[in-house]
């Protein structure tokens, strides 16, 4: 059997190699659109006196809140001072959960593409290949809706942390005083929103390949052989 490398494009034109490269990108939309997020929300003091003072809270991936510095000691807002304030959460075990999967199915997806394309004559003559590419698949489909699922609720509990409610819950200044704490800007969140979206259209997707992986191994072939073989038995002829 000749295992050497022979470049052939023609699986990108079928379903098992045109979905990988599909599963390629949107795995690099996934990683992209949260790993490289970095944001800032200012919140306002509107002081007693008619005075406004802001404060910038500065955040990003993988959003790890809690060791982000909000105010440094001794800082003087609205004439009270201020002791050193940090903001309140951590979300970066699902961020990076959900960007780690995003990057093992990135390579996976490239593994996967450079076999196809290079050696599907010993893919297709060999028992383990089909076989070790399904159960890697169905695993993948499995861990995308698990980290998809726990980023989203990761990205609401960022969301929760930066909102007016969240900054003025941290900040003690806020808290039973004439001082109004408001967040005025927002940091624009629409790829942390997007990276949720491609997390489960990932899963999906590779949910979509796992048939077209499995009809590539010999369970579904001895499935199609039994049902012919069934198929072909002999009627006994009428008395």
């Amino acid at each position: 059997m000749m295992t050497g490398f022979r470049l052939n494009l023609s699986p990108l034109k079928e379903p098992l190699g045109f979905v990988k490269l599909v599963e390629w990108l949107t795995a690099i939309f996934a990683f992209g659109s949260c790993g490289g997020f970095s944001g800032s929300n200012i919140l306002s003091f509107f002081c007693g006196d008619g005075r406004n003072e802001t404060l910038s809270a500065n955040y990003h991936y993988p959003f790890r809140l809690s060791q982000v510095l909000l105010i440094e000691g001794n800082t003087t807002i609205c004439n009270h001072s201020v002791s050193t304030t940090h903001m309140v959460g951590d979300s970066a075990s699902s961020a990076q959960f959900f960007v780690g999967i995003a990057v093992i199915c990135f390579l996976y997806s490239m593994l996967a593409l450079l076999v196809y394309l290079g050696y599907m004559h010993v893919y297709k003559d060999s028992e383990f290949g089909p076989i070790f590419d399904f159960v890697i698949t169905a695993i993948l489909v499995f861990l995308w809706l698990v980290c998809s699922s726990a980023w989203a609720k990761g990205l609401q509990n960022v969301k929760d942390a930066t909102n007016t409610e969240g900054l003025s819950a941290t900040v003690a200044l806020c808290k039973g005083s004439n001082i109004t704490c408001e967040v005025t800007e927002f940091a624009n969140m629409r790829t942390l929103n997007i990276s949720v979206v491609f997390g489960y259209l990932n899963m999906f997707v590779w949910a979509g390949n796992a048939w077209f992986v499995y009809k590539e191994t010999h369970w579904h072939s001895k499935k199609i052989t039994s049902q012919s073989g069934h198929g072909r038995q002999q009627v006994p002829a009428p008395i």
